[in-house]
């Protein structure tokens, strides 16, 4: 009977022990949730997948084509959850596009994250814009010549997860160039969508004041300096479509404005007298309506880094005409 105790008791133990030696360590956690992750290692390898474990030393992954695969911890610089919505028919992360706030010309309700400072380089000239705090950013662009300098500002607001709206505008002037130019451009602009995608609905008021010439006695003109303006709105979009391209469209569009008659005193030959004779002659200053339309695309190089192109077609008196200069844009974050 003892010798049966003893053999139980040594059982019981060793069945303790057994139990003991296959409970998994403390430090080592299983995820059995759905959650989609990106793994961005050191060398900038970009890896989608489910983590099905993790410890201090690695991380066990399921890629989205079932292969199972171990990542040491050293190796890894962030784990980021994904929306799996933003991952596109062959597997791959499409992203935040890193300039979705920016068209070719026009913005859109979404607001520049503070710190997220960039440079966009026209053919014609640079355009420097600052995330300055939350919401809020400030900007200004020129030629190469420093003919126009025009600065700009816009504050938006968050309406819901996917509506923006944003109320801004331009101040500019002609420099040392034109000095006796210069205009005012407050807008609002209404965004659907998020920085992977989005349409947007901008509307404004141009105002501009400049030297205006006009007709005076016998054609002799005088000068002076008037003010004028006309309503403007946009229709503009962009989605990213991969991680390295998005398609991008917008648009610029200057209402018509009332036509000005000017009567001045002239002399207009006469055939059958074969005189010149004084008579009332009558100037029509029409202003036409404009309308710009530019579809491109934007190629994402690297983070930070981005190139555009566009192709614009103008119309004007209902009648349109082609560009035949590519608009290129080359964009900076710094």
């Amino acid at each position: 009977m003892k010798i049966l105790f003893i053999i139980l008791i040594s059982l019981f133990f060793f069945n303790c022990e057994s139990k003991n030696s296959q409970k998994p360590q403390q430090d080592t956690v299983k995820l059995t949730d759905s959650t989609l992750y990106k793994i961005t290692t050191s060398d900038k390898s970009e890896i989608l997948g489910y983590i099905i474990k993790k410890d201090a030393r690695e991380v066990l992954i399921k890629s989205l084509d079932d292969r199972e695969f171990y990542i040491p911890q050293y190796s890894i610089k962030s784990i980021e959850k994904i929306d799996q919505t933003k991952v596109n028919a062959r597997g791959e992360y499409v992203g935040e596009d890193k300039f979705a706030t920016r068209y070719f010309l026009t913005t859109n309700g979404l607001p520049l994250k503070k710190g997220d400072n960039y440079i966009q380089w026209n053919l014609f000239g640079p355009d420097f814009q600052f995330g300055l705090g939350e919401n809020f950013g400030v900007g200004i662009m020129t030629s190469w010549f420093g003919v126009p300098i025009i600065g700009t500002i816009k504050k938006s607001f968050q309406l819901n997860s996917n509506t923006h709206f944003a109320l801004g505008g331009l101040v500019g002037t002609g420099s040392w160039g034109l000095p006796d130019w210069g205009g005012v451009l407050p807008f609002a602009t209404l965004s659907k969508g998020d920085r992977s995608k989005n349409i947007a609905f901008s509307g404004g008021y141009g105002a501009v004041w400049q030297p205006v010439n006009h007709y005076g006695y016998l054609g002799n003109g005088y000068s002076k300096t008037e003010v004028g303006g006309r309503a403007l709105m946009s229709v503009a979009g962009m989605v990213k479509v991969s991680p390295k391209l998005s398609f991008v469209f917008d648009s610029f569009i200057v209402f018509k404005g009332k036509s000005i008659e000017e009567q001045y005193l002239g002399q207009v030959w006469n055939d059958q007298t074969q005189t010149y004779e004084e008579q009332t002659i009558t100037v029509v200053i029409r202003k036409p309506g404009l309308g710009l339309f530019i579809p491109g695309i934007r190629w994402h190089q690297e983070e930070g880094k981005a190139i555009q192109f566009g192709f614009t077609g103008i119309i004007t008196d209902g009648e349109f005409a082609p560009i035949p200069v590519p608009m290129v844009q080359w964009y900076r974050s710094f």
